[in-house]
C-alpha cells in the first residue's frame, strides 16, 4: 500500500523554490566587476583569483556543462598534463597530480574539471551555464562595459528573441579556440583595431606546444579597453600555435587574466 505524503510540500514547491532562486541571484548578477564569457580552464581560473579577492563576478558559459576541453582529455584519454610553473595553480585547489617525465604532470581530467569549478563558487563566484554571450555593451567612447547574454537554446533553434544585458567593469574572453566575444566586437564595430601588433583576430596556427604554452601568458592581455582576452582566445587573437592536451598555460593565462581585471577594476590599469 503507498504511503501517505512525507511532507508539506508539493510540486509546486519545487517550481517556485527553483523560479525564486534563479532570479533571486541572477539579479544580483546584473551589475559586475568582471564577467566572464566561457567556463573553460582560463575562465575558471580566472573568476576563482578574482572572486578570492573579492570583486563581483560572474562566468556565463553558452554549454549546459563547464570546464571547456579538459573534460576529453587527449583524444577521448581523461587525462591531462600540465608544467611545473603552472602544477601549483591545480594542487592549491586540491588536484592531484603525478610526476611524469621532462618536469610534466599528470592530473584526472573529472578531478580537474571538478575541483575548478567547486574552488571558483566556494570563492563567491557565479557560474551559469546554459547562457552565451551573443554581444558587448559598449559605453565612454566605445569602451567595453558589459555583456549581452541569451540562451544556448534559443540560439541554436534560431528563434528570434531578444537578448538582456548585464553591465560589468572588464569582460574577459575566455570562449577558447573561436574567441568569439572578440571576433563579435571587430565585426559590429567598423574600422575597430584590437591592441595587438595586427590589430585584428589572426587566427589560431597549427600545433607547436612548447611555443604555444610559452607565449600564452604574454598574448594574455587587453585588447580594448575593458575586454580581456585569456586562454585560446589569447592565443586565437594574437596568432598563436595550439599546444594540445596540455593545460598549464591556460591556468596562468587565467591567473594574469584576473590581475590584469583586478588592476582595472582598481584603476591601476
Amino acid at each position: 500500500m503507498a504511503q501517505g505524503p512525507a511532507g508539506n510540500w508539493d510540486e509546486v514547491s519545487i517550481t517556485g523554490a527553483i523560479i525564486r532562486g534563479f532570479f533571486q541571484e541572477f539579479a544580483d548578477s546584473l551589475r559586475l566587476d568582471v564577467a566572464i564569457a566561457g567556463a573553460g580552464p582560463s575562465g575558471l581560473t580566472a573568476a576563482r583569483y578574482l572572486a578570492r579577492e573579492g570583486f563581483r563576478v560572474a562566468v556565463f558559459e553558452r554549454n549546459l556543462y563547464v570546464g571547456g576541453g579538459i573534460w576529453g582529455g587527449g583524444m577521448l584519454f581523461p587525462r591531462v598534463v600540465v608544467q611545473e610553473e603552472a602544477a601549483p595553480l591545480f594542487e592549491e585547489i586540491g588536484v592531484r597530480l603525478k610526476p611524469v617525465e621532462d618536469d610534466l604532470y599528470l592530473a584526472d581530467a573529472v578531478e580537474a574539471v571538478s575541483r575548478s569549478t567547486a574552488a571558483a563558487i566556494e570563492a563567491g563566484a557565479r557560474i551559469w551555464v546554459g547562457m552565451g554571450v551573443e554581444d558587448l555593451v559598449l559605453r565612454e567612447k566605445d569602451r567595453v562595459s558589459g555583456v549581452v547574454l541569451n540562451w544556448m537554446a534559443v540560439e541554436r533553434a534560431g528563434l528570434h528573441v531578444d537578448p538582456l544585458a548585464v553591465h560589468a567593469r572588464v569582460v574577459i574572453d575566455a570562449t577558447g579556440h573561436e574567441a568569439e566575444v572578440t571576433r563579435t566586437l571587430q565585426r559590429k564595430v567598423p574600422g575597430l583595431r584590437l591592441d595587438t601588433p595586427s590589430g585584428e583576430v589572426v587566427g589560431e596556427r597549427p600545433m607547436w606546444s612548447q611555443v604555444a604554452e610559452a607565449t600564452l601568458v604574454e598574448n594574455t592581455t587587453e585588447v580594448h579597453p575593458g575586454l580581456i582576452v585569456a586562454g585560446m582566445a589569447a592565443g586565437a587573437v594574437h596568432g598563436s600555435y595550439r599546444m594540445g592536451a596540455i593545460f598549464g598555460g591556460m591556468l596562468l593565462s587565467g591567473r594574469k587574466a584576473a590581475a590584469l581585471a583586478a588592476q582595472i577594476c582598481r584603476g591601476e590599469g
